[in-house]
C-alpha cells in the first residue's frame, strides 16, 4: 500500500514538471530575443539621417562647425550659443553670426555698420587686376551691357581702404539695395537712371561723386595711371564712406535673410570641379576647385584673375549661378538713345545652381514678393513719377535657394559669388578641369587680343551717358 501510495506521488510530481518547464524554457528564450530599444538607440538622434531633408544643422559627434579656410574670421564651439548644432539660415541666424558668409562677424565694428554695395569694373581688361574684391563677403557679378559684365561687391565682414575701380549704377542695383538693406557706392549713371535713384526711397542710402560725395568726405578718391582711361581711375574707401552714413543717420547694422550654410554638404551633389561661363563671346569666367584650399579659384578670359590688394588670386567659397529674366527698357530712355540700363528681373523665382566643396546641386532661386510685381514706368523727361518698386518684399528679404521639395540647398560658411546668367545653356559644370596654364600660355604667347563689345542682346551704351 505504501508503494501504491509512493508511486502515486511520483507520477503526479512528473506530470507538474512537464507542465512548468516549457513555460520557463518560453520565458528563457524570450530574454534572449534583442528589444525594440536596443535597434533604436544605435540611430543617429534627430528628425532625418540626410543633411538635405532638414535646413537644420547635421547631427555630428561635434556640436558645431569649425570654418578655418577664410581670411576673415574663424568659427569654433564657443561662437555658438548653444551647445547643440544651431539652423543658420535661411530666416533665422544666431547672434553675431553674419547672414552673408553663416560666419561671425569679426569685430564688434563689422556688426554694427550697415552692409555696403560698391559697384566696380570688370571690362576693358585694362582695369583688372581690381582691388579688394577678395575682401566682399557677396560678389554679384551682372550683364551690364552687350556681354560685358560688371561687379557688384558686399562688403561688411571686411572694410578696405581702396575698392575699385568704381563704376556706374545700374537700374538693377535698386533691387539689391532693398534686398540687403544696403549702402550704394557708385562713380555716376544715366539721367533716367539717376533720376530713379533720386526719387527712390532709398536715395540717402545711395553716394556718389554724381551727388557730391567727394575724397575728403566719402572716400571717392582718383589714383590716376598712365594708360589708364579717366573713368578707370575712381577708388572707394570703405571707411569713410561708412562714416559718411553714420553722419546722415543711416549707418544702421541691418541683416538680410535668404542664404542657409552647414559645414556639411548636402548629399547626392554632382562633381563640379570647373566651372564655366560666358557672356556671348565677350567676357567669360572660369572657376576651378583648390582641394587644398577649399576654394574656386578664378580665371578671366583664359588667364588667372587676381587681386591688386592681396595679389592672390581671386577666389569663393560657393558660386552660386542663377538664371534670370533680362528685359530690355527703352522707355526709360530719350527716343533714339543707343543706351539703356537692362531690367534683371530678380523676383519670383527661376532656375539655380549651387557649388561648393567640388560639387553642384540643381535646384531653384526665390525672392518672395508680398504684392503684385508692378514694371519701372517710363521717366517723362519734365516730370519724373515716384519709383514704383518692381518687387514689394519686406527690405532685407535677399533670395534664397532652394530644392523643388522647398528645402534649403546648404552652402557652405564664407564667401559667395552670384553669377546672374539669363539661360544655362552658357554655363557648363563638369568633373574634369581645364588646363588653364597652357591655355594661359597659349594667350601669352600670342597677340593681345582687343576686346570689343559689339551689339548683343543689349547695346553698347553711350560712353558720355554712363560712366
Amino acid at each position: 500500500m505504501r508503494r501504491v501510495s509512493l508511486f502515486v506521488i511520483l507520477v503526479i510530481l512528473t506530470l507538474a514538471m512537464s507542465m512548468i518547464l516549457p513555460t520557463v524554457a518560453q520565458d528563457a528564450f524570450a530574454t534572449n530575443t534583442p528589444r525594440p530599444l536596443s535597434f533604436a538607440t544605435n540611430t543617429p538622434p534627430g528628425p532625418s539621417a540626410t543633411p538635405t531633408a532638414s535646413p537644420t544643422a547635421t547631427v555630428s559627434p561635434t556640436a558645431t562647425a569649425t570654418a578655418t579656410y577664410t581670411p576673415t574670421a574663424t568659427a569654433t564651439a564657443t561662437d555658438t550659443p548653444s551647445p547643440t548644432p544651431t539652423p543658420i539660415g535661411p530666416f533665422f541666424y544666431p547672434e553675431g553670426i553674419n547672414p552673408l558668409t553663416g560666419l561671425p562677424y569679426p569685430n564688434e565694428e563689422a556688426a554694427a555698420r550697415r552692409n555696403l554695395i560698391v559697384k566696380i569694373s570688370n571690362f576693358p581688361p585694362v582695369v583688372r587686376p581690381q582691388s579688394s574684391v577678395n575682401l566682399a563677403d557677396v560678389v554679384f557679378e551682372i550683364e551690364a551691357e552687350g556681354g560685358v559684365t560688371r561687379f557688384a561687391a558686399i562688403f561688411r565682414n571686411n572694410n578696405p581702404t581702396h575698392v575699385g575701380s568704381v563704376r556706374s549704377a545700374r537700374l538693377f542695383d535698386l533691387e539689391l539695395i532693398e534686398m540687403f538693406q544696403a549702402l550704394l557706392a557708385y562713380s555716376g549713371t544715366s539721367e533716367p537712371i539717376q533720376r530713379l535713384i533720386l526719387r527712390s526711397p532709398y536715395v540717402y542710402q545711395t553716394f556718389s561723386p554724381l551727388k557730391g560725395d567727394n575724397c575728403e568726405e566719402a572716400g571717392f578718391c582718383r589714383f590716376p595711371r598712365e594708360g589708364l582711361a579717366f573713368e578707370h581711375t575712381l577708388f572707394l574707401d570703405t571707411n569713410q564712406l561708412w562714416a559718411r552714413a553714420t553722419l546722415r543717420g543711416i549707418n544702421t547694422g541691418y541683416r538680410a535673410k535668404g542664404f542657409a550654410f552647414n559645414e556639411t554638404p548636402d548629399a547626392n551633389g554632382q562633381p563640379a570641379n570647373d566651372v564655366f561661363i560666358d557672356w556671348y563671346g565677350q567676357t567669360d569666367a572660369r572657376w576651378q576647385y583648390d582641394e587644398a584650399s577649399g576654394h574656386y579659384l578664378r580665371f578671366t578670359d583664359g588667364v588667372p584673375h587676381y587681386d591688386a590688394n592681396d595679389g592672390e588670386q581671386i577666389w569663393t567659397d560657393n558660386i552660386v549661378i542663377i538664371q534670370v529674366p533680362h528685359e530690355r527698357r527703352p522707355d526709360l530712355f530719350p527716343p533714339g538713345a543707343t543706351y539703356e540700363s537692362l531690367e534683371i528681373q530678380l523676383w519670383d523665382q527661376g532656375p539655380a545652381a549651387v557649388v561648393r566643396d567640388g560639387q553642384w546641386y540643381s535646384g531653384f532661386w526665390r525672392r518672395n514678393c508680398d504684392g503684385e510685381v508692378t514694371p519701372t514706368p517710363t521717366v517723362e523727361p519734365a516730370a519724373p513719377p515716384e519709383i514704383q518698386r518692381t518687387c514689394y518684399s519686406d527690405p532685407g528679404t535677399a533670395i534664397q535657394l532652394i530644392y523643388g521639395s522647398n528645402t534649403p540647398i546648404m552652402m557652405k560658411p564664407g564667401r559667395t559669388w552670384v553669377e546672374i546668367v539669363r539661360g544655362f545653356g552658357d554655363v557648363v559644370i563638369q568633373d574634369e578641369r581645364r588646363d588653364m596654364v597652357g591655355t594661359a600660355t597659349t594667350i601669352a604667347l600670342s597677340a593681345t587680343p582687343t576686346i570689343v563689345p559689339t551689339d548683343g542682346p543689349s547695346p553698347t551704351p553711350d560712353p558720355n551717358a554712363e560712366n
